[in-house]
């Protein structure tokens, strides 16, 4: 996106960590000191291996989780120092659409009801006016009005989605986290819901976290991207550069392993094979996180942790072999 720099910063995330208790003296660091910037209108990715962080980023920032520490700066306000009023006007403007459509939605409730009850909580329409609105959701994310009397076990996984994604919008939000939204789909459905949520970016002016570890995916619908690892961030750079040039050793690894639609090039590619399994969140190495599953490592990799830096204009890179 060439105009980005000029679009106002919605989301800042300062220095953010979420950190578990576990057992008696363990602490498990989930997200541990990661930064960056999402701006109006901007759709980033953020991808990884399972187990690194990314839903647990998103639902910190969201404040599903308090934070540890650090900041999360959405529309100028700090979102982990807001008390119960102003937390309930920045759920207005902030909303997520969670990764099974079937667990998070209550399977009582009649789909009018499911996406009529962020409505009801803020007290946004009455009673015609309501049911209008519902009728209106459901017909944007491409369900039918006939839909409303249903309950979720009488649709397939794909509209059980497209329900969670009019819940989300039923308040009118700016910013949502999209948290692996498609990963429980069929792929067939798969590219479906991305492009109804491209389609709503546009109709509707909304600003997106995409969280998910389908790479393919996430190019498509993505201005920027960042690549997390153990709770850090290692490289974060527009989806173009960091598909054409990655430069940190764990992105190289990530793409080399998505699929490339020409057999010939498929055949003679050469995939990076990641020895090892990733470290322990709960005792993570000191110095990289990436150290142990790394071949280029090097003594400084042990001793110092690499800091996000701007090695290339506008792409960052926590790597102490990238100059």
């Amino acid at each position: 996106m060439s105009n980005l720099e000029d679009r106002k910063v919605l989301l800042e995330v300062k220095n953010m960590k979420k950190y578990f208790k576990v057992g008696h003296n363990a602490i498990l660091k989930a997200v541990d000191d990661i930064s960056f910037k999402i701006h109006e209108g901007e759709t980033l990715g953020l991808v990884g291996e399972s187990g690194c962080g990314k839903s647990t980023t998103g639902r910190t920032i969201i404040r599903l989780y308090d934070a540890t520490d650090g900041e999360v700066i959405y529309d100028g306000m700090d979102v982990h120092t807001l008390n119960r009023t102003q937390l309930k006007d920045f759920t207005r403007h902030a909303q997520m659409i969670f990764q099974d459509p079937y667990a998070s939605l209550n399977p009582r409730m009649t789909v009018g009801d499911i996406v009529g009850e962020g409505i009801d909580i803020h007290g946004l329409y009455k009673s015609k006016d309501r049911q209008m609105r519902i009728y209106e959701l459901l017909e944007l994310v491409g369900l039918s009005k006939e839909h409303a009397s249903r309950f979720p076990h009488e649709f397939s996984g794909g509209q059980r989605q497209r329900i969670g994604i009019a819940r989300s919008l039923a308040i009118e939000p700016k910013f949502i986290v999209c948290d692996e939204p498609i990963s429980a789909l069929d792929v067939s459905i798969q590219a479906q819901v991305v492009n109804l949520l491209i389609d709503l970016q546009r109709k509707l002016g909304l600003t997106y976290l995409f969280i998910a570890h389908d790479l393919s995916m996430v190019k498509h619908i993505s201005d920027r991207i960042a690549v997390m690892y153990l709770g850090a961030i290692v490289e974060l750079a527009s989806s173009e550069d960091l598909y054409e040039e990655p430069l940190h050793p764990y992105t190289k690894a990530l793409l080399s392993a998505v699929p490339i639609p020409d057999p010939t090039i498929e055949r003679e590619r050469q995939r990076i094979i990641l020895e090892g399994d990733v470290p322990s969140p709960i005792n993570p190495p000191g110095g990289c996180k990436f150290q142990a599953r790394c071949e280029l490592v090097q003594d400084i990799c042990r001793r110092e942790r690499p800091v996000l830096l701007e090695k290339r204009p506008n792409h960052f890179v926590a790597c102490h072999l990238v100059k």
